[in-house]
């Protein structure tokens, strides 16, 4: 149980470092370089997801392997998609449903965020990295 404990707070560790890169990406391409909202958005989650791949492979799954990296590598991001989407739809249902959420929009995000954590954890230990490392 331990060993999942770290693993998970490692897996969470990434995941803030793909969130950085995922604002700051999407801030400088909407803000410095006049690109829209969406189409940074799109490059933004690849290069986040492509940060937290090689991070989670290396630190938190411990993987050795460099056979199949391309394939890896989309298998992880259609998976991180999905969890955003999850992520998404949670946070939507939220602010739908719920007038603490209309009022305290923080409140679905951190839902959602949850969510969509559980689900790429899940996804990447089970699809993505299963039988690897440790």
């Amino acid at each position: 149980m331990l060993r999942l404990s770290r693993e998970f707070l490692r897996f969470c560790a990434v995941g803030t470092v793909g969130f950085v890169v995922d604002a700051g990406v999407l801030e400088t391409l909407t803000r410095l370089v006049g690109w829209n909202p969406y189409s940074s958005r799109v490059l933004s989650f690849l290069l986040a997801a492509s940060v937290t791949w090689l991070l989670n492979r290396r630190y938190t799954f411990e993987v050795d392997d460099q056979a199949h990296l391309p394939r890896e590598w989309l298998r992880y991001v259609s998976l991180n998609a999905i969890g955003g989407l999850v992520n998404y739809l949670v946070y939507a249902a939220g602010v739908h449903d719920f007038d603490v959420v209309r009022s305290h929009l923080i409140i679905g995000v951190a839902a959602g965020s949850v969510a969509g954590l559980l689900v790429n954890y899940t996804a990447s230990k089970h699809l993505v990295f299963a039988g690897a490392g440790k």
